[in-house]
């Protein structure tokens, strides 16, 4: 038996993939966080399978789960917002698996960064403006950020930044992103990205607080800074007539 750990994707009960869509068709156990996985998702664990929300259990809690369901013999899915390789909490859960002898893979999933790049219809890596990206958060009510990787520190570099569980900390994100970036620099705020309330701000360093707070957002949403968001770039070597091809 194995516990299988499926990135649910951002919010659209669609975006999960084949194989995590598989695997929920047969897993007689499943732990999701009904707080951000789509309700949807559960139709597809089989009759019977016994659902548990994990949204008030701790750590100890959700591995004991996972353990005591292995015991008895089940295929468990446990279900994680976006994709397992990004802000999903896996790495501590496995780290007891491990030491619990309990088999896991991991399923990828679309995550929350890809779905606001799309409904932007914005490549975040533009030939000419932009290559880099910066995938990151903020340090208020989660663990400390390691040294050098404070938004300051990281804005110095210029390259597109996504911030996940930030916008609750939208005034504090722009003071530390202004001496990098400037006024000017290009911003959009993604708000339950893929789903039916969808909601979408764009404006620059100077005017997208007073934006977020105007829309009251303060959860589920992702911000994307950077100059990829306003100019077009050049065209990539990939499709250019000039490219040497391989025969």
């Amino acid at each position: 038996m194995t516990v299988y750990f499926i990135g649910a994707g951002p919010g659209a009960a669609d975006l999960i993939t084949v194989r995590g869509r598989d695997l929920l068709a047969r897993a007689t156990v499943c732990l999701y966080a009904g707080s951000l996985v789509p309700a949807e998702l559960l139709a597809h664990c089989p009759p019977g399978a016994r659902l548990v929300d994990t949204q008030h259990l701790d750590l100890d809690q959700i591995v004991a789960e996972l353990v005591a369901r292995h015991g008895e013999g089940h295929d468990i899915a446990r279900l994680c917002s976006g994709d397992p390789s990004v802000f999903s909490a896996v790495a501590e859960q496995t780290r007891r698996l491990e030491v619990a002898g309990v088999p896991y893979q991991i399923v990828p999933g679309v995550p929350a960064f890809a779905a606001a790049a799309a409904t932007l219809r914005q490549e975040l890596t533009v030939p000419g403006v932009g290559q880099t990206v910066l995938l990151t958060r903020t340090a208020a009510r989660a663990t400390p950020m390691p040294p050098g990787e404070d938004l300051t520190s990281l804005g110095a570099l210029g390259a597109t930044m996504v911030l996940h569980l930030a916008v609750q900390r939208i005034d504090e994100v722009v003071a530390e992103l202004l001496p990098g970036y400037g006024p000017d620099c290009p911003v959009a705020v993604v708000a339950y990205a893929s789903r039916e309330d969808e909601l979408i701000l764009r404006g620059t360093l100077a005017d997208i607080a007073e934006q977020v707070h105007t829309a009251g957002i303060r959860r589920t949403a992702v911000i994307i800074v950077g100059q990829v968001l306003a100019l077009p770039g050049c065209d990539s070597h990939l499709y250019s007539a000039a490219r040497e091809r391989q025969v």
